[in-house]
């Protein structure tokens, strides 16, 4: 075989080998993506991954995050990822200490600014706090999110552990992170608002 032919062959194999990802998505959140008291490969992101293989998704979620940790630590992995959708879920860690809402506000805001000039598409996780502290400041941290979708002209999606956190059987035993067996639902229902996402 002439000498252009086999660097032609070559050149094609790489191509060929190597794989072609229609999105890369980057996923910001806490404990909850993070697969807190569990092996990472059965939570619901490994999960997400195996049902969306034609995307590569990146797992960026920290144990104990805050809306001010994440919204340090994006900047380096918006330029290291290059992604072209970013799925926030943080805010629990900021309710769980009783962080003042124009905070956590601010925060998502200005996470959601730095992603979208970044080129990428951004959906937010809503999130809630226990009902021990308190209807006004549990009112107060609800609007955060709606007032995000409305002000920043994106998605938030519902809390998805609103129909696990009643169920016993999904739940670890500090009640506050859902177990392996809910995994696979939660990835469903994530699944299902990223196809809305630039064709996810």
């Amino acid at each position: 075989m002439p000498l252009k032919h086999k660097l032609l062959a070559a050149v094609l194999f790489t191509l060929t080998a190597s794989p072609a990802f229609a999105d890369t998505i980057l996923i910001l959140g806490d404990s909850l993506g993070a697969s807190y008291g569990m092996d990472e490969n059965v939570g619901w992101v490994a999960k997400l991954q195996k049902q969306m293989q034609e995307h590569k998704i990146i797992n960026a979620s920290v144990s104990g995050e805050t809306t001010a940790g994440g919204l340090r630590r994006l900047p380096a992995l918006l330029e290291s990822t290059k992604p072209n959708v970013v799925f926030i879920e943080l805010g629990g860690n900021d309710g769980l200490r009783g962080f003042s809402p124009k905070k956590l506000k601010s925060n998502l805001t200005n996470l959601v600014k730095l992603s979208k000039a970044a080129k990428a598409k951004v959906l937010v996780s809503e999130v809630m706090v226990p009902p021990n502290y308190g209807p006004r400041y549990s009112k107060s941290f609800i609007q955060v999110y709606k007032d995000l979708a409305k002000d920043s002209s994106i998605t938030v999606i519902p809390f998805f552990m609103t129909e696990i956190a009643p169920h016993p059987e999904m739940m670890q035993k500090d009640g506050i992170h859902p177990n392996e067996k809910a995994q696979g639902k939660i990835a469903e229902f994530i699944k299902n608002y990223f196809k809305n996402i630039r064709g996810c």
